[in-house]
């Protein structure tokens, strides 16, 4: 990726946008708004006083997990993206929001038939808490691969935005910054999803405070950043064309 950033700066970056899939922007929109509706769910379900309209939350789960999954499976399946320069992008974004997505899919599912007896429950915790503890092991492992991915991009420096993209290129002298920017929100991300198995044996103790912490920091980055990756993107596009 270094050799990749001095290419940029050395000379005219030019992109074959024809196969570059740039919809990451829209999947940090809706990973960050996804993180952050787990959060209220959970905080939800934890307060037993507040009411819950399943409904509501299965639409909003439905709609994100599908936007999710349908954009995360066709990244994860086109490799290497643009040809050359990106050929981990697939694997970064890709995997993690199809994974994210086809969760919200099935939490949205669940809430959309069995919503009600979930509202009603006199102990609505234990009840999710049973129900999600085989997925959890794939939610643990997905935290793990997070890990993976921070590693990798501290290590190798990747995320650097090129000198051609609107704000993020000022800093495309010091790769480091958006790697461990980005790094940084993985771990955060990953963190909540190591703790989510050990959460649902006792959800009242300390794991779950973070959990919500985490989640919630990493989903407003999220969707702050990708928010704004609407105008640098297209920014880069037209620059880069």
């Amino acid at each position: 990726m270094n050799d990749l950033v001095l290419v940029m700066a050395e000379a005219d970056l030019k992109i074959d946008w024809t196969k570059m899939p740039t919809y990451n922007t829209i999947m940090a929109v809706a990973a960050g708004a996804g993180l952050l509706l787990v959060v209220g769910l959970g905080r939800r379900l934890l307060n037993s006083r507040e009411p819950l309209e399943p409904t509501g939350w299965a639409l909003a789960f439905g709609t994100l997990g599908a936007l999710l999954a349908a954009t995360g499976l066709h990244m994860t399946l086109t490799w290497p993206l643009a040809g050359q320069g990106f050929p981990f992008d697939n694997i970064i974004f890709g995997e993690p929001a199809l994974a994210f997505g086809a969760m919200l899919l099935a939490a949205a599912l669940f809430l959309w038939k069995r919503g009600d007896a979930l509202a009603a429950a006199p102990d609505r915790v234990a009840l999710v808490a049973r129900l999600a503890g085989p997925l959890s092991i794939f939610v643990f492992g997905m935290g793990l691969a997070c890990f993976g991915i921070a590693a990798a991009g501290w290590t190798y420096q990747l995320f650097a935005a090129p000198p051609e993209e609107p704000i993020s290129g000022e800093f495309a002298e010091y790769p480091w910054l958006e790697a461990s920017f980005i790094s940084g929100l993985y771990v955060l991300v990953g963190i909540g999803a190591v703790l989510f198995p050990f959460a649902l044996r006792r959800p009242a103790n300390w794991t779950t405070k973070v959990i919500g912490i985490v989640w919630a920091i990493a989903g407003i980055v999220f969707l702050l950043f990708g928010a704004l990756n609407y105008f640098t993107h297209i920014g880069l596009i037209i620059n880069t064309s």
